[in-house]
């Protein structure tokens, strides 16, 4: 038994690692934040994009007002009110029927956070007077988290294209300048400690006259990089303990997310935003399915949850 669990590679038993120790599990704790994948079509292509998002990537296709209602329905059968409703891509306001959504969540009395890039898509009139209508109507329930790599134009546009920094920046004032609730996701680059980031982050935001607080970690998001053929270690049950690390804390014990798939007539639930593809990870097509525990036995389960100490939610 021993040699047969010595041959298997590190991440694909759901129950042991590699080396034959007992993975780590996260027991489900209830809904924070239900997340809705709106699809995977974005306006851009990123270098280096978890998701692999693109102009042409449709793998995750347009999720529809009709998709998202049932789950609506059951977060208030599980009296789970006022959650976090976030919408992530893809880019969320590529999506025909996004506007419709977010009323939607507003109105049940949700909070919002959706996760854009703030540009071309976002500035289309009929989007711009949607936004401004919600603004109107539900004031600060409503959040956008614009991904602004770094805080100059070369390394965001390294990953991004050449002047998508000066676009984002675009839609950034325009978001300031009515009023929104702004927060940005940057990038943790490896060659750059968390202070000076985010004292590059500040002085941007000043000169620009952004409210927002560069050195809040909520308003100002630095996520770890995540690389597919990245080869952290394993998490076992052990890991908490050496850590110093409460499960609890981990995205997958709260959040879910909701995707529907290219060539599917039904939307599937998974544990977190990280692993759309991943149909191990699959959990029915309902919440009431999705609340059970999740084994850690994806590479981002280390690399971003655990020892990069991400979360997606606010």
């Amino acid at each position: 038994m021993e040699q047969a669990l010595y041959s298997l590679k590190k991440f694909d038993d759901p129950r042991v690692t590699a080396k034959g120790e007992t993975r780590a599990i996260v027991p489900f704790s209830g809904i924070k934040t239900l997340w809705f994948n709106t699809g995977t079509l974005c306006n851009i292509e990123c270098a280096n994009c978890y998701i692999e998002s693109s102009p042409t990537n449709d793998r995750l296709v347009y999720l529809t007002l009709a998709d998202i209602l049932p789950f609506f329905d059951e977060l208030e059968s599980e009296n789970e009110c006022g959650v976090e409703i976030g919408f992530t891509g893809g880019e969320p306001f590529m999506a025909p029927q996004i506007i419709d959504m977010l009323e939607e969540s507003l109105v049940r009395g949700h909070s919002v956070l959706v996760l854009t890039n703030a540009m071309h898509p976002m500035m289309r009139p009929r989007i711009q007077a949607g936004l401004i209508n919600l603004k109107e109507r539900f004031g600060n329930q409503l959040t956008l988290r614009v991904s602004l790599d770094h805080f100059t134009s070369e390394y965001h546009d390294k990953e991004r294209g050449i002047g998508s920094f000066e676009t984002a920046m675009m839609g950034l004032r325009w978001l300031s300048e009515h009023g929104f609730q702004i927060t940005i996701a940057g990038r943790a680059l490896y060659n750059e400690c968390e202070p000076a980031a985010r004292k590059g982050y500040a002085e941007l935001f000043d000169i620009e006259g952004f409210s927002i607080n560069a050195s809040d970690p909520k308003s100002l998001v630095l996520f770890p990089e995540m690389t597919p053929n990245s080869d952290p270690p394993e998490i076992t049950t052990a890991c908490w303990g050496i850590l110093n690390k409460d499960p609890k804390d981990i995205m997958c014990a709260s959040q879910r997310m909701i995707v529907k798939r290219k060539g599917q007539t039904h939307t599937t639930a998974l544990p977190c935003t990280l692993l759309p593809y991943d149909t191990r990870f699959d959990m029915g097509q309902t919440l009431q399915e999705a609340r059970k525990p999740v084994p850690l036995n994806h590479t981002y389960c280390a690399t971003f949850c655990v020892l990069g100490g991400g979360s997606c939610s606010a």
